[in-house]
């Protein structure tokens, strides 16, 4: 079930990120903002988990899954940038 609840909570903060952070070498599309938010939202688990603030088995709330899409989303400019 922590599964199922991370991918809804990083669909969600997929799209929280885009509407913060928008710009054009972002990847667009209902599904790349999804995979988007939940990538950010296993990065703010994975880190928070290796930092102390989440327990094993807990993940990362709506708050720490759009920082960790808002992280993923800067990356992927960086990376898109340089083609």
């Amino acid at each position: 079930m922590g599964i199922i609840w991370t991918i809804i909570i990083g669909f969600i903060a997929g799209l929280i990120a885009k509407f913060v952070m928008p710009g054009n070498n972002e990847p667009s599309g209902f599904i790349l903002t999804t995979i988007l938010g939940i990538v950010g939202a296993f990065v703010a688990t994975f880190l928070g988990q290796a930092l102390g603030w989440y327990s094993a088995g807990e993940g990362a709330g709506l708050i720490g899954a759009v920082v960790g899409a808002i992280i993923v989303l800067f990356v992927w400019g960086m990376i898109a940038r340089r083609r």
